[in-house]
């Protein structure tokens, strides 16, 4: 019968203000869906650092007739310092650090290019002289890209050593960066959530200041005064936040792992599954700061 009474309380103190019921469910939803989006952010960029750090390759670009750097001061690389550096990939010194490798003319370079700019007007005004061959490298560890920069960055005949992380580097800080954004919009709509949990609650014990008033004469303790009021924020804030979930659920498993998976299919994206450990996350923050809110606003209104 208490457990009767007090979901009877609760579900009238979301009549009354049905108003700001719906504005905490409002809110807490599109805050909490900035707090998924944020969490997708960085799911995926783990993804995609998992895929792509396995994937990532050192190019070893060799001396051509328009190098400039000091390097290749000596002119264009010869046959035999070619030979050299394939020498040293293939050696012992150079086996713990190196998967595999391929070499890469520059003809070979102008059709990549080609392909990479068709839609370009200076796809056209590139020859294979002005690019230059390379030994593409797949290390055993993309963490010791020093070490096979320090092998063969000095040697004759090459240009420079370049690693692929760096570039995935800046894609992921920008990733960060807007998962960083996501975040701090979600903190501020979480505030504006808490400050509306609270009104409503202070609506809520005023309206029915004169029902509480009559409990406290006939002996009701003070969780049994203060549980209704207490229910009534948490679950306002619970169905924001399971709304927050399915929309989480549906980006990553439509947007994300549907449409992005289709228009790039060369990369490895998350799905809905993935994202099902956030909901955990979003319905726990609802609960902490729907009870810490009503809590607080209690001691302060209701005095019992």
């Amino acid at each position: 019968m208490r457990f009767a009474f007090v979901l009877g309380e609760t579900f009238s103190g979301i009549r009354r203000n049905l108003s700001m019921v719906v504005s905490v469910v409002l809110v807490t939803f599109i805050s909490l869906t900035f707090v998924g989006a944020a969490g997708l952010l960085q799911l995926q960029i783990n993804q995609m650092k998992g895929y792509w750090y396995d994937r990532v390759e050192v190019a070893i670009f060799l001396c051509t007739d328009t190098s400039t750097t000091t390097s290749c001061a000596s002119g264009p690389v010869t046959d035999g310092q070619r030979e050299s550096i394939q020498e040293l990939l293939e050696s012992p010194t150079a086996a713990p650090y190196i998967k595999s490798y391929e070499h890469e003319s520059q003809e070979q370079a102008l059709e990549i290019f080609q392909e990479q700019f068709k839609n370009s007007a200076m796809s056209g005004t590139v020859t294979a002289e002005q690019l230059p061959e390379s030994f593409r490298v797949a290390l055993v560890d993309p963490e010791q890209y020093e070490v096979v920069n320090e092998l063969f960055s000095a040697m004759p005949g090459v240009e420079i050593v370049s690693d692929q992380r760096e570039l995935l580097e800046q894609i992921f800080s920008l990733m960060n960066m807007a998962s960083v954004i996501a975040v701090s919009v979600a903190v501020v709509m979480l505030v504006c959530a808490v400050l509306l949990i609270a009104t409503t609650i202070r609506l809520s014990a005023f309206s029915r200041r004169r029902e509480t008033g009559i409990m406290r004469l006939v002996g009701a303790s003070k969780t049994m005064i203060q549980l209704p009021f207490l229910l009534e924020g948490v679950i306002a804030a619970l169905v924001g936040a399971v709304l927050a979930s399915v929309t989480t659920w549906a980006i990553a498993e439509f947007f994300i792992g549907d449409w992005l998976t289709g228009q790039y299919p060369g990369t490895g994206f998350i799905a809905g599954v993935e994202a099902l450990i956030l909901v955990p996350l979003l319905l726990g923050v609802a609960i902490l700061l729907a009870a810490l809110s009503s809590i607080l606003t209690l001691r302060r209104y209701l005095k019992v």
